[in-house]
């Protein structure tokens, strides 16, 4: 009926609007180079208004780091966000986690979701800078399902096709979603369209073993790794 899809829409604008000053931008800073500020991907704030999850796989390595690069957090919107230096917490590469600390004010905080495992056929959208910065900070939101909850390693036909790697590799359960991700989008927070909770982290990359590079060949099915591996990295950092 008209009427249910039209409150719908009003409910999840209401959530975006009220978890929008909680989704960062994760970049490195260099005053030796140009341009100063380079983005790397997304991610959000949790716990005390001062730690911001985003994924492994968007960081730097050490070695990557020149001309005094620095992570960095960008909040808030526009051409001038708040520039806040991150620490490195905690990372958990297994689960493409990784968390940091910001100094300064705190910022508005996400609700995450239970620990369990999200119904597949739910609504969710996820929220990020799928286009880095090139017209300012604007988070851009996209909806989608969450389409199956499906193990990362995909099981193979026969022994002759196993290898050490994949034997090895631990198995879990991710989500895989109806929802198309752009450069940029890794690290996003993935919440439920009617709470704003989130149910996990937008993760294609490292998934699917691909990089989020190229504007023009965004991925039709994502992933999303589920929020109680969230949950674990916060634990073992010592919060609770």
């Amino acid at each position: 009926m008209p009427g249910v899809a039209h409150d719908k829409g009003l409910r999840l604008a209401d959530v975006v609007k009220r978890i929008t000053p909680s989704v960062v931008a994760i970049a490195t800073d260099s005053p030796l180079r140009s341009p100063r500020v380079v983005m790397r991907g997304t991610g959000f704030v949790v716990h005390d208004g001062l730690h911001v999850i985003t994924n492994a796989h968007v960081l730097p390595n050490a070695s990557e780091m020149k001309h005094n690069e620095k992570i960095t957090v960008l909040i808030g919107r526009g051409r001038a966000p708040d520039r806040r230096i991150a620490e490195i917490v905690r990372v958990d590469k297994e689960h493409d986690l990784a968390l940091l600390r910001i100094e300064g004010d705190r910022v508005p905080k996400f609700e995450l979701g239970t620990g369990g495992l999200a119904d597949e056929g739910l609504d969710i959208a996820v929220t990020g800078y799928p286009i880095g910065a090139v017209l300012g900070l604007f988070p851009v939101t996209h909806r989608g399902i969450i389409a199956a909850v499906t193990p990362i390693v995909i099981p193979q036909p026969t022994a002759r096709y196993l290898k050490t790697k994949i034997i090895r590799q631990t198995r879990y359960d991710v989500y895989q979603l109806d929802l198309t991700a752009f450069p940029g989008n890794s690290g996003s927070p993935l919440y439920n369209v009617e709470t704003g909770k989130v149910l996990g982290i937008l993760n294609s990359v490292a998934v699917r073993g691909t990089k989020e590079n190229v504007l023009s060949s965004p991925s039709g099915i994502s992933f999303a790794i589920p929020v109680v591996h969230l949950y674990n990295l916060m634990r073992e950092a010592g919060l609770k």
